[in-house]
């Protein structure tokens, strides 16, 4: 089986080292243009385009797949690299470009997608933060047969993984990459797969993360603040200010407490306590502007806080 791989980040890149572990013939990567980064903002590679060099697979790297778009000659490039792989079926992974129809209809077997929700809950760009944000018990991954709408093709395969009380996005990312490539090559390997639609009901849109949404509005209770501050870890992190400094907070837990919501309650040996609009969170991980992540405990002997002080203050 000849299988065109369309993919950007490492979650992609565990899917595309799966398909190529199980033998499938992969004779083109689709993956997004090299983007700056780092602190002298060179441009870098994405995680897919890496993997697919070290394995001597050609790449191509369109800016658009519109024919008739701002990017036509890229598209038209695409096009024919497509047309020579001779594809059997595309699979997609956190691509980030919309397929067009053409493209949808070129592989004998279509374009399955590795989505990293239940669907039809969370569709869209940020399945894992946003399951996290909202306190969902349990995500996974949905196997999709695409069509022209935003995540709403025909389910194949579905995987379960429940969401634990200390996960962050950066940790349930590695857990259902993981699972995503297991069920790719389960997908590709089936003489058949029933192909389900999606469920009318229970429909919601995993939108993209804004940087803005990082400041913590200490008025929110404190299961909503503690999920907030899983779901933003490790981007874009969540923000408040104390005395006029912009503290980035990690980690924090929930504790006995109330107040009004933004104040120190009291220091304890893992951090300060802060009132929420319900209950309180104890900060036990924090970052001064410019330094690094660490103990809330260090933080504490480099600026000690105290009761009755207030943060967003």
């Amino acid at each position: 089986m000849r299988v065109v791989f369309a993919g950007t980040p490492e979650f992609a890149a565990v899917a595309l080292d799966a398909l190529l572990a199980a033998g499938f013939t992969v004779p083109l990567v689709l993956t997004q243009p090299d983007r700056p980064a780092g602190r002298g903002m060179k441009l870098q590679a994405s995680a897919v385009k890496q993997r697919a060099v070290d394995a001597g697979i050609p790449v191509a790297q369109p800016q658009g797949l519109k024919l008739d778009g701002k990017y036509a000659t890229d598209a038209a490039a695409a096009r024919e690299a497509l047309l020579a792989a001779d594809a059997d079926v595309m699979v997609v992974a956190a691509y980030g470009l919309i397929l067009p129809q053409w493209v949808l209809d070129l592989p004998r077997r279509g374009c399955l997608n590795i989505h990293a929700s239940l669907l039809p809950r969370w569709r869209g760009a940020a399945p894992i933060h946003r399951a996290i944000e909202a306190g969902d018990a349990e995500t996974g991954i949905t196997i999709m047969q695409m069509d022209a709408g935003l995540d709403t093709g025909d389910m194949l395969l579905v995987g379960r993984e429940a969401i634990r009380a200390d996960d962050t996005t950066a940790v349930l990312h590695d857990r259902l990459a993981a699972m995503g490539g297991t069920l790719i090559v389960q997908a590709l390997q089936a003489a058949s797969l029933t192909r389900t639609p999606q469920p009318a009901e229970g429909i919601t849109y995993a939108h993209k993360i804004e940087k803005a949404e990082s400041r913590i509005d200490w008025a929110q209770t404190s299961l909503e603040i503690e999920c907030r501050l899983r779901a933003f870890d490790p981007f874009p992190g969540c923000v408040t200010e104390f005395d006029g400094e912009a503290i980035k907070v990690w980690r924090a837990q929930i504790v006995a407490g109330q107040g009004e919501p933004g104040l120190v309650l009291g220091r304890g040996a893992d951090g300060p306590i802060v009132a929420c609009g319900q209950g309180a969170l104890q900060l036990t991980e924090l970052q001064r502007a410019g330094g690094k992540r660490g103990p809330a405990a260090a933080f504490l002997q480099a600026r000690p806080i105290q009761v009755g002080e207030r943060f967003d203050a």
